[in-house]
């Protein structure tokens, strides 16, 4: 009775998770409200959600399904029936057999090495396009939340550049009252003009490059296209250290491109097997039955005529000379040398591109350490710059000079972080831990 208590209480559980689950994952990818802030996750499950690329890999895969599954119906029961009426003059023919008022054939392959090898091969690429669905996907991971980090950089960095930008024209302000007073010379004004305009460019290239990032974030979300998009700053969680030898393992054991090579040549095996087996007589198992018509004169070329007929038994084809199975075997083989050849080529690319996203990551991860550090000591001559101007013992201009030193800093500090979370999301998705990102 106690276990019956407790699988009851399980099944209650169970079905009350169920929905919950289900309204979990809806809220996760539904559309972020008025004045709401679109999240990374939320961003890149949107995608995924909407994603074109994905639904086309989707139709794929069922295209490949169902050809293979037209290679397995040789293999499975087939009826046909049908009628006719002809009219004959002499031995009674229609095409090559009699004609009947009603017919009934049944056939079905039971040994054919080359249709069994086609389908295997068939079976083997179906299940390459489902690894192509997951390839997809995780580009399309790897696509959004770049946008998204990217789209929060630039908007960042706008605003940097903008107080930049107030901070450049008060140093030319500054200088032009120097110069009028005497204390300046005309080449210091054009530099701090030369500065402000700068400036001016950068800020119109990222202002551009915003836009053109929303817009982008905006279409692989499902967004409209004139839906407000409000991102926050967010910072990929560092992975634990990993040795170059374990990634490439990872990269080995789970890459879909080295899966999908691997599933092409076991295509093309079966396929070099099936032709092989050409040489071997087919086998078709066969029912035939006919309704035949005194019109057509049966009875006056056959001494006994019977009007219903029934034949059943096995169709044994056996090859003598075939020189299209010798051609087919040839070139099997040659596919098949041509996908081993491909496939060593992919793993000792693919262990190379691990070794090298995993170098560059190290190295990005050390500049994005000096660029913090860079950033840190900008900010603290900052502070000391105003602590002096407040003292009497600094000019505005120098400390204006020193606010756009910090602001530079923050840029060369905002690039480095965006290509050190942009190269571990490269190496995340060829060692397949997207999954530990976005789950």
């Amino acid at each position: 009775m106690r276990n019956l208590n407790r699988t009851i209480l399980l099944a209650m559980i169970l079905w009350f998770a169920a929905p919950l689950g289900a309204l979990a994952q809806a809220s996760a990818a539904a559309p972020p409200g008025p004045g709401e802030k679109l999240t990374l996750q939320r961003a890149v499950a949107l995608a995924v959600q909407n994603s074109r690329e994905l639904a086309l890999a989707r139709i794929r895969q069922a295209v490949a399904e169902n050809t293979a599954g037209v290679s397995r119906s040789q293999f499975l029961p087939n009826l046909y029936t049908g009628t006719g009426a002809a009219y004959t003059n002499g031995f009674p023919l229609l095409g090559g057999s009699a004609p009947s008022v009603f017919n009934l054939s049944y056939i079905q392959t039971l040994f054919n090495p080359p249709v069994r090898g086609q389908l295997r091969a068939a079976e083997e690429r179906a299940g390459s396009q489902r690894l192509e669905v997951d390839r997809t996907r995780d580009a399309v991971i790897v696509r959004a939340a770049s946008a998204y980090l990217e789209l929060a950089k630039a908007r960042h960095a706008l605003d940097l550049l903008r107080r930049e930008r107030e901070s450049a024209q008060k140093i030319v302000d500054i200088t032009r009252e120097r110069l009028a007073a005497g204390l300046e010379l005309p080449i210091e004004l054009t530099r701090a003009q030369l500065s402000a305009a700068r400036v001016e460019q950068r800020i119109a290239q990222y202002e551009g490059r915003e836009e053109a990032l929303a817009a982008d974030l905006r279409n692989l979300t499902g967004l409209a296209p004139d839906a407000p998009l409000e991102v926050e700053a967010q910072s990929l969680p560092l992975p634990p250290e990993q040795p170059i030898g374990e990634l490439v393992a990872l990269a080995l054991q789970n890459s879909p491109e080295l899966k999908q090579a691997e599933a092409e040549r076991r295509a093309r095996e079966h396929r070099l097997k099936g032709e092989r087996g050409g040489y071997f007589p087919t086998i078709d198992a066969v029912v035939d039955y006919r309704i035949l018509g005194r019109f057509n004169n049966y009875d006056a070329f056959f001494n006994k005529f019977v009007r219903t007929n029934v034949s059943a038994g096995v169709r044994i084809s056996i090859p003598i000379f075939s020189a299209k199975t010798s051609a087919a075997v040839a070139l099997a083989r040659s596919e098949f040398s041509a996908a081993e050849q491909e496939l060593k080529l992919k793993r000792t690319a693919l262990e190379m591109d691990v070794r090298r996203q995993a170098r560059s990551a190290r190295e990005l991860d050390a500049a994005r350490e000096v660029a913090r550090l860079e950033l840190q000591l900008a900010r603290d001559t900052l502070s000391n710059l105003q602590a002096q101007f407040t003292e009497g013992r600094a000019s505005l201009r120098d400390l204006e000079k020193a606010r756009l030193e910090e602001s530079d800093k923050w840029m060369a500090f905002l690039d480095a972080d965006f290509a050190r979370q942009q190269a571990q999301l490269e190496l995340y998705r060829s060692t397949g831990q997207l999954a530990r990102l976005f789950p």
